[in-house]
């Protein structure tokens, strides 16, 4: 829902690779086994850059950067989804 483009780790991955917030999230998800990336957007210009996170290549340190990020709280949990820390 955008609100990893507020990320100040994943910003300043971004500068480092004259990209965006929310391109560095979706390299970095792509680079994921097992996992399907999904990218909701209706313009253009957000359908276009998400395209280009293809072209973002994340090195060892923003890996690790973005793996020790807090994963205590959740971006999207709809009420029908299950208990998922139960």
């Amino acid at each position: 829902q955008g609100r990893a483009a507020s990320d100040p780790v994943l910003q300043g991955i971004g500068v480092k690779h004259g990209a965006t917030a929310a391109q560095v999230a979706l390299a970095w998800l792509l680079e994921q086994d097992g996992v399907a990336v999904i990218p909701k957007a209706q313009r253009r210009e957000s359908q276009k850059s998400n395209l280009d996170a293809l072209a973002v290549k994340l090195d060892d340190d923003d890996r690790h950067a973005i793996a020790v990020l807090p994963k205590d709280h959740r971006f999207v949990n709809p009420p029908f989804a299950p208990e998922w820390d139960a």
